[in-house]
């Protein structure tokens, strides 16, 4: 009985484990597919490094605020990451390469408070606030809406 006990327990979390994988995939492939629809600068080549480097925990979290990441190689490389609070997109340059790095530990950061002020918070490539920093602004493709909802 034991080894039947066993065997059950066994299968149960194999496919518990499978079901919070795929799921995690879902997640990541969902922030794919909404940066494709509304950032003007995405290609999954350019996009999908940086989602997946983020915690899927976090990705959840935008998923559900409506929150957007957004390859945009307009910005410097002394400023490639970028915060667009009044429009909830996080966007980074990915030709820099630290932008990647100081975006999701931004993106990590914040969704943990749940806090994104609706300013625009410019970082540099170590992660340092910049105040009085200029950026283009965003602009989503055309006819693509972001549906950011604040709390």
């Amino acid at each position: 009985m034991p080894r039947i006990a066993s065997a059950i327990l066994f299968v149960l979390a194999a496919t518990s484990t499978s079901a919070f994988a795929q799921s995690d995939r879902e997640v990541v492939e969902s922030m794919v597919t909404r940066a494709a629809n509304v950032c003007p600068g995405h290609s999954a080549d350019r996009t999908t490094p940086t989602v997946k480097a983020t915690p899927v925990g976090a990705l959840r979290v935008m998923l559900e605020r409506g929150l957007v990441m957004c390859p945009d190689r307009r910005l410097d490389a002394d400023a490639p990451a970028v915060f667009y609070g009044r429009l909830g997109v996080f966007a980074w340059n990915p030709e820099v390469k630290e932008g990647s790095g100081v975006i999701v530990k931004q993106i990590d950061a914040m969704t943990r408070k749940d806090e994104y002020p609706p300013e625009t918070l410019v970082w540099d490539a170590k992660g340092n606030v910049l105040k009085q920093r200029t950026v283009p602004a965003f602009e989503a493709r055309p006819g693509a809406a972001v549906l950011y909802r604040v709390q």
